[in-house]
């Protein structure tokens, strides 16, 4: 009687495994980039419209697939050409790539420290 009940929860537990291994970060890289394709299209098409050049859009987006991003620039440069449309100048700041801002505290930690080095060595004139 215990092993058709052990058997059944353990059926139960394994249906949710993809749920926790995506929540672990153990996707499987095909189902992971086919859900981030979209995604990478939309940031390509808004890059051509807003006129930012498609290596930008690389560096910028650097964790979406770069087929992706040039699918969607493609197909908005193709109807921006056909319909004859502008671009159209973005409002913001590009936004910062992950990881940038720990490495702009780091150079600009290294520049001050640098900064302090030279006005210690310098002697001052009387």
């Amino acid at each position: 009687m215990n092993k058709p009940i052990f058997l059944i929860l353990f059926a139960l537990g394994l249906t949710a495994c993809d749920q926790v291994g995506q929540k672990l970060g153990l996707e499987d890289p095909a189902k992971k980039e086919a859900r981030m394709e979209p995604e990478a299209k939309a940031v390509g098409s808004a890059c051509r419209q807003s006129g930012r050049a498609i290596e930008d859009c690389y560096s910028i987006y650097g964790w979406l697939p770069k087929a992706g991003i040039y699918a969607g620039w493609r197909e908005m440069d193709e109807y921006m050409r056909e319909n004859k449309l502008e671009t159209i100048v973005p409002q913001l700041p590009p936004p910062e790539a992950p990881g940038s801002k720990k490495k702009k505290a780091a150079q600009q930690a290294a520049s001050e420290t640098e900064a302090k080095a030279d006005t210690e060595k310098k002697p001052e004139k009387h």
